[in-house]
């Protein structure tokens, strides 16, 4: 699979580890659903930080994707959910360790509460 970059200057350029736009060929279509920071073997958040849980969510989407067959590369989309958008800085830190460039499409939403009390979720969509 090879993903398409879609960039234009008659938008703004993106502000962050991520691309304005995606195109994916004919393949099959995988919509992961989010993910926060649970410890697989307890299904209780890896810690109270911020940054622990961000890493646990994303390690715990990329285990989602290897089992779908995929790569990490292979992710057009992602959606990042935060409780606190203070924070945003720290996800685009980490984000650019995890996510192979080109960088997915993404969008970025503050929200009042997630699950079990995490402050942060990450959900995906990944083209094989």
């Amino acid at each position: 699979m090879s993903k398409r970059i879609i960039h234009t200057d008659a938008a703004p350029a993106a502000v962050g580890p991520y691309s304005q736009a995606v195109a994916a060929p004919a393949g099959t279509t995988v919509y992961l659903s989010g993910q926060i920071g649970l410890e697989p073997g307890t299904g209780e958040l890896v810690s109270q930080g911020f940054e622990a849980q961000v890493r646990q969510a994303f390690a715990n989407m990329s285990a989602v994707v290897e089992a779908a067959g995929g790569r990490l590369d292979q992710i057009v989309k992602l959606t990042l959910f935060l409780t606190d958008l203070s924070k945003f800085g720290t996800v685009n830190q980490i984000m650019a360790e995890i996510i192979p460039q080109p960088f997915p499409a993404r969008s970025t939403v503050g929200v009042s509460q997630l699950p079990k009390g995490a402050q942060f979720e990450v959900e995906a969509v990944l083209v094989l």
